[in-house]
């Protein structure tokens, strides 16, 4: 079984970029705008980083041309996907599910930051089993689960 909290200390940094980005910028503006405010705060805080990361899937033990964009991959192993909506939905979370199976991270934090309190949910990939778990170590049923934890910033 998969050391959740080994995981959550590893984004621990990562999260308080997010925090950070947050408390200056406030709700409500474009997901560009936090896109670049994360990226400004990654460097300062010194956290390797790449912005719109390029990944090629695989089909078949084949690398396909199509290409993919996570807008974070922090450390080498952290997705971070932004969002700027009035609420986080199904496809979001199943868009972070799908780059999570794709590569495998250990950790893929999904951000909203439109409303008042950015709400933030973290996803943990069990390589063992081959499957995303939520914070409580509970595996996703499917790619549109809706079980979930999620944090608001106040």
């Amino acid at each position: 079984m998969m050391d959740i909290a080994k995981y959550k200390d590893e984004c621990y940094d990562v999260m308080g970029a997010i925090y950070n980005v947050k408390k200056e910028l406030g709700p409500g503006l474009n997901e560009k705008i936090y896109q670049e405010g994360l990226a400004m705060e990654l460097s300062l805080q010194k956290i390797p980083f790449e912005r719109e990361f390029a990944v090629h899937p695989v089909y078949r033990g084949k690398q396909m041309e199509s290409i993919f964009f996570l807008d974070f991959f922090c450390k080498g192993s952290i997705i971070v996907e932004l969002k700027s909506v009035s609420a986080l939905n199904k496809e979001h979370r199943a868009q972070l599910y799908n780059y999570m199976h794709l590569v495998k991270p250990m950790v893929g934090i999904l951000v909203n930051f439109a409303p008042l309190y950015a709400e933030i949910e973290r996803y943990y990939y069990d390589k063992d089993l081959d499957l995303i778990v939520n914070s409580d170590g509970k595996k996703l049923r499917n790619r549109y689960d809706d079980n979930i934890e999620f944090h608001s910033i106040r």
